[in-house]
C-alpha cells in the first residue's frame, strides 16, 4: 500500500490507542492483490495461501473469502488453520520433515491433501492411512534440476530436502503409486522465490508445465490438481521494481491453454501458491524512537523494535548483506533530510535497522514506519531474545481497528 495521508493517519492511530512496537496489516491492500491476480489470469488459478508467511489467526480468518486453499508446514498450523475456521479439505501439508505423529493426526482428520516431500514419507504415509481405514490425496512434490535466474531462494537444481529430484522419478514414482492407501490427487512443484523478472516467472512456469506433462504422460496420471509454486517476489529495498503481473499473466495464461486442451489435463485444476505476494505489502511494522545519540559522527536513532520483533529487516533472514527497506517517518513530511542510523533496544550490535537512511529529521518520540512488513514478521523473529514485549498485531478492516495479536 502506498503511503498517504490516510494510511499515515491509520498508523498513527494504531501506536496511539495500542503502543509501539506493531505490526498494522491493511486487508484492503490484500483484496486488491487478490483481485488483480483473478483478473489478470482470467480465472485459470485457484489461489493458495501458504499460512508460514503470516499465520495470524485473524487474518487466516478473513483469508477464507480471499483465497481458495491453505498451505500450512506443521501440525501446529493446521490447527491453526483448522481454528480460524477452514475446513481439513482445503488444507495441504507439506513441507520435508512431517513426524508420523503429524501425518496420522492430519490425515484422521480429513487433510485435503499431503505434499510428499520423498518416497519415505510417502511409505509412512500410506502405513498410517491404510491403519486407519482411510484413502488419502496425495500431491508429489518435484524437484526441478533447474531454475531460471532472477530468484532470490532457489529451492531446486541442487541438493534439495524439498520435493523428488526429476533425475529419480524413474524409480520413485511408481514405488508411491504401488503404495495402498493412497490416491495421487496431482503434482506440486515449488522451485524458488522472492523473484522480481517476470520473463524468469515466465519460464519457470513453462517449465513447470513440461515436467508436469512428462510425469502424466510417463505414468498414465490424469491429475486433478497442479500445484505451481508463486516464485512472485515484492520490492523489499530502494531501486527495487514491483514485478510485471501482467506480463507474467500474458505467457502464462497462452500456455496454460495450450495444456488444458490435452486429454489428461481436461478435469484438471491448477493452483497458485502464494506468500508474500499477497500480505507482504500490505504490512508496515511501526516503531518509536526513544532515544538519539551521535557517536563519532553519525547520528543513530534507538527504537522501541529491533529485530527481535522485525528479523528481516534487520538483514539476517537470508540476505547476505544488510540493504535496507523502505522507511517513512509517520505524519511529518517536512524538515531537512538527512542520513541516520536506525537500531532496535537490544544488546548486541547486530540489531540494526537501518544504516544511513535519509529521513527528515528524527526526534525522540517521532514514529517509523517500516513497509513491505505483512509476511515474515513477528512469527519469523526471535521474539522472545532479551525479553522485551511482543509487537502487538493491528488489523484495519472495513470494520475499523482492531488488535489481533497472536
Amino acid at each position: 500500500m502506498e503511503r498517504t495521508p490516510v494510511v499515515d493517519a491509520w498508523l498513527q492511530a494504531a501506536a496511539s490507542d495500542f503502543g509501539t512496537p506493531c505490526y498494522v496489516y491493511f486487508l484492503s491492500d490484500v483484496a486488491k492483490r487478490r483481485e488483480h491476480l483473478v483478473n489478470s489470469f482470467g480465472g485459470r488459478f485457484q489461489l493458495s495461501f501458504a499460512v508460514k508467511c503470516n499465520p495470524n489467526l485473524h487474518l487466516l480468518s478473513r483469508m477464507r473469502t480471499l483465497v481458495d486453499f491453505l498451505d500450512v508446514s506443521s501440525i501446529g498450523e493446521f490447527r491453526l488453520a483448522l481454528n480460524a475456521g477452514w475446513s481439513s479439505e482445503q488444507l495441504s501439508f507439506t513441507g520435508p520433515g512431517k513426524r508420523e505423529p503429524e501425518l496420522a493426526e492430519a490425515i484422521n482428520a480429513g487433510l485435503g491433501e499431503l505434499v510428499v516431500e520423498s518416497v519415505g514419507e510417502a511409505v509412512t504415509a500410506s502405513r498410517i492411512a491404510t491403519a486407519l481405514g482411510r484413502r488419502q490425496r496425495i500431491l508429489i512434490r518435484l524437484s526441478p534440476n533447474s531454475v531460471p535466474k532472477g530468484f532470490g531462494d532457489q529451492m531446486a537444481g541442487r541438493p534439495s530436502p524439498f520435493g523428488i529430484d526429476v533425475e529419480d522419478i524413474g524409480e520413485a514414482i511408481p514405488a508411491i503409486m504401488a503404495l495402498p492407501g493412497l490416491d495421487i490427487h496431482g503434482l506440486h512443484i515449488y522451485a524458488g522465490t522472492q523473484c522480481l523478472k517476470a520473463a524468469a516467472v515466465c519460464e519457470n512456469y513453462r517449465n513447470f508445465m513440461s515436467i508436469f506433462e512428462a510425469v502424466c504422460g510417463t505414468y498414465a496420471l490424469a491429475p486433478k490438481k497442479l500445484v505451481f509454486g508463486s516464485g512472485l517476489g515484492i520490492p523489499y529495498h530502494m531501486g527495487d521494481a514491483a514485478i510485471d503481473l501482467d506480463e507474467v499473466a500474458a505467457d502464462t495464461n497462452e500456455q496454460l491453454d495450450v495444456l488444458s486442451m490435452k486429454p489428461s489435463f481436461k478435469n484438471c485444476r491448477y493452483v497458485l501458491e502464494l506468500g508474500r505476494y499477497l500480505v507482504g505489502e500490505a504490512g508496515y511494522f511501526v516503531t518509536q524512537v526513544v532515544s538519539i545519540k551521535e557517536s563519532r559522527g553519525t547520528r543513530i536513532a534507538i527504537c522501541d523494535g529491533g529485530m527481535n520483533h522485525h528479523l528481516p529487516a534487520s538483514g539476517h533472514f537470508g540476505m547476505v548483506m544488510h540493504r535496507n527497506y523502505p522507511m517513512h517517518k509517520v505524519g511529518d513530511h517536512q524538515g531537512p533530510i538527512e542520513a541516520i542510523n536506525l537500531v532496535g533496544p537490544l544488546c548486541t550490535s547486530i540489531d540494526r535497522l537501518a544504516n544511513g537512511i535519509a529521513l527528515p529529521r528524527l526526534e525522540v518520540g517521532d514514529l517509523v514506519a517500516i513497509h513491505s512488513s505483512g509476511a515474515y514478521g513477528p512469527s519469523a523473529s526471535p521474539t522472545a531474545f532479551i525479553s522485551h514485549p511482543r509487537p502487538r498485531e493491528i488489523l484495519i478492516a472495513e470494520s475499523g481497528m482492531s488488535d489481533v495479536t497472536g
